[in-house]
């Protein structure tokens, strides 16, 4: 394993460029506290996994914004991410959790705008959803041309073997014609 990152802003930054390490050592550093509080207040390991991984995925996101400044510590923003989490499944699943007071777990007061965060994660989320439909729906070549494009980062000339077109002009071409149905199907399910 590599050696810790000494400051929460090296960590951020590591986080930022993909770095197992600094994601294994937030895992190591506040895991722990997330799955202890989680129990405590009526979730379980499971539920402490997914709540952790969740706002893993909301501070990778944040990390690699160049203008997130991090106001208070990287556990306690993870902790406040965390809380919010559970707190909104615990509304959805109508059941009430234990009252803790609003600033617990909260190492200072640093202006922590989370709830921001967790609205643009879960508006992302649906969003990708949304898109994951309107390409399942958008029909063959188009689905396997558009995800070898954008999820396999394959070259177009790559594609133009793969598919049969005559040349890379030929293949993207067809990927446009594909996004232009992928973006009508799309927006229209955004409309409904």
């Amino acid at each position: 394993m590599h050696s810790p990152l000494n400051s929460e802003q090296q960590l951020l930054a590591a986080l930022a460029a993909g770095q197992r390490g600094a994601t294994e050592q937030l895992y190591q550093q506040h895991y722990h506290v997330i799955n202890g509080w989680l129990i405590k207040n009526g979730g379980s390991s499971v539920d402490a996994a997914d709540l952790f991984q969740e706002a893993m995925v909301v501070l990778f996101g944040k990390a690699q914004d160049k203008d997130f400044r991090l106001t208070c510590s990287i556990g306690t923003y993870l902790f406040a991410i965390s809380k919010h989490l559970w707190y909104k499944k615990l509304q959805r699943s109508h059941r009430e959790p234990v009252y803790l007071p609003d600033n617990a777990g909260d190492e200072d007061e640093g202006g922590i705008a989370y709830d921001d965060d967790i609205n643009v994660h879960e508006e992302r989320e649906a969003h990708y959803e949304q898109l994951d439909a309107a390409l399942d729906q958008v029909g063959e070549p188009c689905r396997s041309l558009l995800k070898a494009y954008y999820h396999h980062d394959k070259s177009m000339q790559d594609i133009a073997a793969d598919f049969g077109y005559t040349n890379p002009d030929n293949a993207k071409t067809q990927k446009y014609k594909c996004l232009a149905r992928l973006r009508k199907l799309f927006y229209t399910m955004q409309a409904k």
